[in-house]
This record gives C-alpha cells, structure tokens and sequence, in this order.
C-alpha cells in the first residue's frame, strides 16, 4: 500500500468526493426525470438548448454536451420525432443545421426544472451560501487546470473547462 503524506490524502480525498457526489446527484436526477420518459442525454439536450439560447448549431451543441456529432444526431431524431425539436438547415452553410425548441418542449422543460431545483435544494440543504460560493470557486479553478493541462497533452480534456454559456455546459450536468 502507498503512503500519501497529508496533502496527498487530502487532494485523493477531494478527488474522490467530486466523483462520488457527481455520479451520485446524476443518478439522483435521472431517477426523478426517468418519470418524464427521459434519459440523461434526452433531457441534457432540452436544457443546453434552453439555457443556452435557442438555435445552437448540432456542431456547437455537441461541443457544449462534450460527446461525438453522431450521439447527439441519435438524441435529436428522437427528440424531433417526439415533437421536442426542430432542425433548421442554415442560409451560409448548407451543411451546418441549428436546433431549436419548440413550443411542446415548453411545459416538459418547466417539470425538469422543477425536479432539478428540487434535488439541488435537498443536496444542498443546510450548506451555507458562502461555503457554495467558495466550493463553486475552488471547482471553476480546478476546471481552468484540467483544461490547460489537456491542452498540452493532445486537447481531449478542453470542454472540462468553466461553460461559456452560463453553468449549462459539461462540467455542469447535474442541472
């Protein structure tokens, strides 16, 4: 067995929380929203889309999410048939297609919310707002240093990086 000095456990130890709370409230989450007929990637689309502004290109959207094109082309042609989506085809670019909500989408995304909100106030109960803000400061930090560091070591890691669209981007799936 290895030895950690005490910053070591204490930086193991910090690693393994962030995991462990991540998978934890994701699961708690998909458990509540399954109800809606939806899985994770179904509803994370709805709420980038929603969050985001409407009309994200499909290229833009799967950055935001951080998957491949062809699992999120999966995802919309379910989300479009059931009516969720639409695609539009662009003026400048006829290869390039954004996505946009529609008016049924509406009343699902407001459950979604509903239910997200909810499950944060139970995981977050009892914390106080100053120790949220010093949390959200510590893991936005951590976030810049895993972006910064895939970038030198092939790219892989730049959409761990703090979202450009205002806490709704990979690094924040949990809603």
């Amino acid at each position: 067995m290895v030895e950690l000095n005490a910053q070591a456990q204490l930086r193991w130890r910090v690693g393994r929380a962030i995991g462990q709370v991540a998978r934890r409230w994701r699961a708690r989450l998909d458990a509540r929203i399954a109800a809606f007929g939806l899985t994770e990637s179904r509803w994370l689309v709805l709420l980038h889309l929603a969050r985001s502004g409407d009309g994200l290109t499909q290229k833009d959207l799967a950055a935001r999410l951080g998957i491949e094109a062809p699992s999120l082309v999966r995802t919309l042609d379910w989300l479009e048939r059931e009516g969720f989506v639409e695609r539009r085809g662009v003026a400048h670019d006829r290869r390039s297609k954004t996505v946009h909500l529609t008016e049924k989408a509406a009343p699902l995304l407001r459950r979604i919310e509903e239910v997200a909100t909810g499950v944060r106030a139970e995981i977050l109960a009892g914390i106080p707002e100053a120790d949220l803000a010093t949390c959200l400061g510590v893991l936005e930090r951590a976030a810049l240093n895993l972006a910064a560091t895939s970038e030198t070591v092939g790219g892989a890691g730049a959409a761990a990086g703090p979202p450009r669209d205002g806490g709704a981007g990979r690094g924040h799936r949990a809603a």
